[in-house]
C-alpha cells in the first residue's frame, strides 16, 4: 500500500514538474506558496510547545541541522567551502581573462566526456 502511494505521487511529481518547468515564473510562484505554507504549519505547530520558544527552538533547530548534515551546506554552501579548499577566487575578484580560461575549460572538459561517451555506446552496439 505504501509503495502505491509512494509510486503514486513520484509520477505526479515527475507530471508537474515537467509542466511547471514550461512556465517558470508560474513555477516559482507555486514553489514559494508551497515552501510558505510548510514553514507556516511548523511555526504553528512550534508554538503550541512552550519548550520551542526562544532559546529552546534555537537549540532544537541547530541540534537537527547539525545531525542531518544541513547546517553547514544550508547556510554556507557546499561551493564556497569547496572554493575555500581549493583556494579559488570569488567570481567577483576573477578577471574577465580568468572567468573566459574557465569557460574554455570547462567546454573542453564537456567535448571530451561526450566523445569518451560516443566510443563507451559504440562499443557497447558492437558488444551486441
Amino acid at each position: 500500500m505504501v509503495k502505491k502511494i509512494v509510486y503514486f505521487f513520484d509520477k505526479l511529481e515527475d507530471k508537474v514538474r515537467i509542466t511547471l518547468s514550461h512556465r517558470p515564473i508560474l513555477y516559482a510562484i507555486v514553489g514559494g506558496i508551497g515552501i510558505i505554507l510548510f514553514w507556516k504549519g511548523v511555526w504553528e505547530i512550534a508554538e503550541v510547545f512552550p519548550i520551542l520558544h526562544g532559546l529552546g527552538s534555537v537549540v532544537l533547530g541547530v541540534f537537527i541541522l547539525l545531525m542531518t548534515g544541513l547546517l553547514v551546506s544550508f547556510f554556507i554552501g557546499d561551493s564556497i567551502i569547496l572554493s575555500g579548499y581549493n583556494r579559488e577566487k570569488k567570481l567577483a575578484e576573477k578577471t574577465e581573462m580568468e572567468v573566459r580560461e574557465e569557460r574554455n575549460t570547462d567546454e573542453c572538459i564537456i567535448e571530451h566526456l561526450e566523445a569518451i561517451e560516443k566510443k563507451l555506446d559504440a562499443q557497447e552496439k558492437d558488444k551486441r
